[in-house]
């Protein structure tokens, strides 16, 4: 009886410890994404080894987020917080001082070169009237700057789970290719457009980095944020200058108030060429769920517009 005690005992042990060590194993690392663009790009280099929370969701507006205390306690309990930087979430630095969070923030836009220009430059924007950003923040819309946004998640994951670095190199890798594909087919569909006729109108500047990497003429009545506010000058101006070039579709954006592209399409006699998802992804029932398929539903509707005018 003795021994079968023994035996019984070494068995719970045993079993104790696997229960453990798998335990451990499926413990998956919690990091904090601002908004949901980098929560896509961090899912797909994390895998299976990360659980993300992304604090500004689908269709949100990072620009005018107010954190709650909920955040900051998601924060505060965080193994890992990523940002996008270039100024683009204000409200994250107070966050992360309030949360008490003392480990490492991963910084996306780290080492892309920001394009500049403040928004007093804009035509038609109020002069005297607050501008947060003197760079533009959205640095996401370009391909090439994804593939950089992955690299660098993906070395933030590796310096708080080493154990998992040879994964996430293999990952990010393999996400990096799938961006330069896309990055390719993106420039084929514009390339197919005569420059002249490359033009369209959204609801604010969140295209720019787009524009410059693929030899698109963005047109927008608001800045770099969904805050700045245009003057009636200005938007008189610009729906001129639509009529002028004979731009063909003007678009609405996930994160914008309508009404204003609306009226611009109302006076201009153009018609509104659907929804762009610009700063935000939509849920997963939408049309772009992943920052792979915004991609691809933005420059398919772009592209359809242009073509019109040919």
């Amino acid at each position: 009886m003795l021994v079968i005690t023994r035996i019984f005992v070494l068995f719970m042990a045993l079993f104790m410890v696997g229960a453990g060590m798998a335990a451990s194993a499926e413990k998956k690392l919690k990091v904090i994404a601002s908004f949901s663009i980098l929560g896509d790009i961090t899912n797909n280099v994390g895998g299976d080894r990360v659980e993300v929370i992304t604090l500004v969701g689908p269709n949100g507006d990072a620009h005018v987020f107010e954190p709650t205390p909920a955040d900051a306690k998601a924060v505060a309990s965080a193994d890992l917080v990523i940002v996008n930087g270039l100024g683009m979430e204000g409200w994250m630095e107070r966050l992360i001082k309030t949360s008490g969070y003392k480990g490492p923030v991963v910084v996306a836009a780290q080492g892309i070169k920001p394009l500049e220009g403040t928004e007093e430059e804009k035509e038609g924007h109020k002069p005297g009237a607050k501008h947060e950003h003197k760079i533009d923040p959205h640095a996401w819309q370009n391909l090439a700057n994804g593939q950089i946004y992955a690299d660098n998640i993906g070395k933030g994951l590796s310096v708080v789970d080493p154990a998992g670095a040879s994964i996430y190199k293999a990952t990010t890798e393999a996400y990096k290719a799938k961006l330069a594909e896309l990055d390719k087919w993106v420039k084929t569909e514009f390339s197919s457009i005569p420059k002249p006729q490359r033009r369209v109108l959204t609801s604010h500047d969140a295209f720019g980095y787009l524009a410059a990497a693929y030899g698109v003429t963005i047109l927008s009545p608001m800045g770099l944020s969904t805050e700045s506010e245009p003057s009636a000058g200005g938007v008189a101006t610009l729906i001129k200058q639509i009529r002028k070039e004979k731009i063909t579709a003007v678009f609405i954006e996930n994160v914008s108030d309508p009404r204003l592209v609306e009226q611009i399409s109302k006076e201009s006699g153009v018609k509104l060429g659907g929804e762009l998802y610009s700063d935000a992804l939509s849920k997963p029932e939408g049309p772009a769920p992943t920052y792979i398929d915004m991609f691809k539903n933005n420059v398919t509707k772009m592209v359809a517009a242009m073509r019109k005018s040919l």
